[in-house]
């Protein structure tokens, strides 16, 4: 039995729902999110307590797998209520010498190390911005979490931070276990 899918979701005031054909329909001040659940899993939503109820009947607990549909479902709508009031972010760091990103209308632009910089097309969903002291820090923000970090893994792709001099596209809390080179002259 789930026990994240017993909890229910508490809705902010800002944020309204709809429950349809199985989707949940989240909108609120940051955009509109929808969440495609499956039919072993009922959605409610009550006005008067304010609060998204996912839950799965007995019969549908005993086949395989919906036990994890329910949390899952359960854990997608709330992230979709945070998403649309408070918002995700992830924050980039680009490391080495001479390397940087710059916004060029829909496209960020990284200058990493290749013959050829990188562009990489801005989602309309997405903000995307430069840090104002360090320009080597680039800020990636938006409802909705899975496009978010889709896309800061993507920038990570462009250039992986390589563990002897610590360059490359990295996060900006992810730490880098440094390796130390070849030792010359210790025999």
């Amino acid at each position: 039995m789930s026990r994240i899918g017993r909890k229910p979701i508490t809705v902010p005031d800002k944020v309204t729902i709809a429950v349809k054909d199985g989707v949940c329909s989240v909108g609120g001040p940051l955009g509109n999110l929808t969440v495609k659940f499956k039919p072993a899993v009922k959605v409610t939503w009550t006005e008067s307590e304010k609060s998204v109820v996912v839950t799965v009947s007995e019969a549908d607990l005993a086949k395989p797998g919906v036990a994890a549909l329910w949390g899952s479902t359960r854990a997608l709508i709330a992230c979709a209520v945070e998403g649309v009031t408070k918002g995700y972010q992830k924050d980039m760091e680009i490391v080495g010498v001479g390397w940087s990103a710059t916004i060029t209308g829909p496209k960020l632009k990284l200058v990493v190390g290749y013959a050829h910089p990188v562009m990489m097309d801005i989602p309309k969903e997405l903000k995307v911005a430069l840090d104002e002291k360090n320009k080597q820090i680039v800020r990636v923000s938006g409802a909705d979490k899975q496009m978010v970090g889709q896309f800061a893994a993507t920038m990570r792709a462009a250039r992986k931070p390589e563990p002897y001099n610590g360059k490359g596209v990295k996060y900006l809390t992810e730490v880098i276990k440094r390796k130390s080179g070849k030792a010359f002259g210790a025999a």
